[in-house]
């Protein structure tokens, strides 16, 4: 099994063009986890918290069209136990699950479900998320041989150490033996693009 520290190391230097001794080269980025490089029980820190505006806020009540005043009028919210707006409850979900993609599901096919979700405080304008997913269950697709299925609980902190979000998500994620990530065309890239092996010999 893969641990976190190889599957790293096999995104990056593994898929290296050099002739050992040049000044450049293609290195392969993070492509993020495949299947085999998951295993129940580790937990991934994802990198880079972030703060959220009021322009979130308001931006993404009136694209979801949520008529709850608790989110847009300032005069109704400041008489509440809260005394100010709060943040809408499914962008925070939106950017948890966001903040995990790197490290959970970069190489997923489809997300097959959502479950347990939970909020645990409320989020204010101004606070600063965090987030973390643990890896609870992994199987072998029954359907799908290109596939397995991970589940990993989704937590989200502010910057005072308070949980304010659980859920538990359930992508199918593609298995390194069906992928062919390289440095010259990393996942997204048309072939051709950019700097080539060639370009560097």
């Amino acid at each position: 099994m893969a641990r976190d520290s190889d599957a790293h190391e096999g995104n990056t230097d593994g898929d290296a063009t050099t002739d050992g001794g040049a000044d450049r080269r293609l290195v392969g980025g993070w492509e993020g986890r495949y299947y085999e490089d998951f295993a129940v029980g580790d937990v991934y820190k994802h990198p880079y918290g972030r703060t959220v505006t009021e322009t979130d806020n308001v931006w993404f009540t009136n694209l979801s069209m949520n008529l709850n005043p608790m989110h847009f009028n300032e005069a109704y919210a400041a008489e509440t136990e809260f005394g100010e707006r709060l943040v809408d409850g499914t962008f925070v979900i939106a950017l948890a699950v966001g903040m995990s993609v790197i490290d959970v599901s970069a190489n997923a096919t489809a997300n097959l479900g959502y479950d347990d979700i939970r909020h645990h405080a409320p989020v204010f304008h101004g606070d600063t998320l965090f987030a973390e997913s643990e890896v609870v269950e992994k199987r072998e697709s029954s359907s799908r041989d290109h596939v397995g299925i991970v589940t990993t609980e989704l937590r989200a902190y502010n910057q005072n150490d308070e949980l304010v979000l659980s859920l538990e998500r359930t992508p199918m994620v593609l298995k390194r033996s069906h992928a062919e990530p390289s440095a010259a065309q990393p996942t997204g890239w048309p072939e051709g693009i950019g700097t080539q092996p060639e370009d560097l010999e």
